[in-house]
C-alpha cells in the first residue's frame, strides 16, 4: 500500500495551487484527528483526507473520478477510494456509508471554514472556539465558496452536535497549525 510520503509526492505533482494544497492538508489533519478519537487507522484515514481533491485542478469536470482511477492503478486501498468518491456523492452516485466516508464529508467543507476563520483572527487558531466558527458559518458572505448545506450534511452524517464537530476539526487543524500558517504567533501582519 502506498504511504503518506507517496501521497504527498503525488499531491505535489498534481496540485499547484497553494490554497488547495493547504485545504488538502487541513482535511487530512481533521480526518486523522477523528481516526485517533475513534481508534481507527490514522494512516489509512489520512490518505483519504489528503488525496480527496487530488484532481480538482487537472480535471474539475470529472472530479474525483480521474484521481480515483489513477489512485486505483497505484494500489491505494478501496476504502480510501470509496471515501473519495463518496465525498462527491452528488456527482459520483457513491453514498457515504462507512465511518471514514462520513468523516471525510463532514470535515471537507468545515475545514475550509475553520481555516478561513483563522486567517481573519490576529491569534489565528490559537484560541479559536466553535462559537467564532458558528458566527462565520451564519455569515453567507464569509468564505462564500464553503457550502453551508454540505457543512450541515456532514454534521448530520456523523451524528454529533455541531459545536462538538467544529471543536474536533479545530483540534485536528491545531496539530498542523504551524505548517499551515494558522498560529497567531507565527503570523506576520
Amino acid at each position: 500500500m502506498p504511504d503518506r510520503s507517496d501521497a504527498v509526492a503525488l499531491l505535489e505533482e498534481w496540485v499547484e495551487n497553494d490554497g488547495l494544497r493547504k485545504h488538502m492538508y487541513s482535511v487530512e489533519a481533521a480526518v486523522r484527528h477523528y481516526a485517533r478519537m475513534r481508534g481507527e487507522d490514522q494512516e489509512l484515514w489520512g490518505l483519504a483526507g489528503l488525496l480527496h481533491d487530488l484532481d480538482w485542478e487537472k480535471s474539475p469536470e470529472n472530479h474525483p473520478l480521474t484521481a480515483v482511477d489513477h489512485l486505483r492503478e497505484l494500489g491505494y486501498p478501496e476504502e480510501v477510494l470509496h471515501a473519495i468518491l463518496a465525498h462527491r456523492s452528488d456527482f459520483t452516485g457513491v453514498e457515504p456509508t462507512s465511518d471514514l466516508d462520513k468523516v471525510l464529508v463532514a470535515c471537507d467543507e468545515l475545514s475550509g471554514l475553520v481555516f478561513a476563520t483563522c486567517l481573519v483572527r490576529p491569534t489565528g487558531i490559537d484560541d479559536l472556539k466553535p462559537k467564532s466558527v458558528t458566527k462565520k458559518l451564519k455569515d453567507k458572505q464569509f468564505a462564500a465558496g464553503v457550502s453551508r448545506d454540505e457543512v450541515q450534511r456532514g454534521v448530520e452524517l456523523i451524528g454529533l452536535e455541531r459545536s462538538e464537530h467544529i471543536q474536533n476539526v479545530i483540534d485536528g487543524l491545531r496539530s498542523v497549525a504551524d505548517q499551515l500558517g494558522l498560529s497567531g504567533v507565527d503570523r506576520s501582519d
